[in-house]
């Protein structure tokens, strides 16, 4: 059975109501283990699980509304 306990930070909620860019450099350079990858709201993602990844989800005015966290 796989683990899914990932090294370093995994979630950042001080985020919220950050702009994207903004908050997808923080996150990359907080987690150098992890690429953010924005994402607009209704845009479909796959489900997979990877101790490499982040979404981070925007609005229409490209502000995140949803904590950034691996998945």
């Amino acid at each position: 059975m796989a683990s899914t306990y990932c090294e370093g930070k995994s979630s950042w909620p001080e985020l919220l109501g950050a702009e994207g860019k903004v908050a997808a450099a923080w996150i990359e350079r907080e987690n150098h283990l992890v690429k953010a990858k924005i994402v607009p709201e209704g845009s479909a993602v796959i489900q997979d699980f990877r101790c490499d990844r982040v979404w981070v989800w925007v609005d229409k005015n490209n502000v995140v509304y949803r904590v950034p966290r691996i998945g």
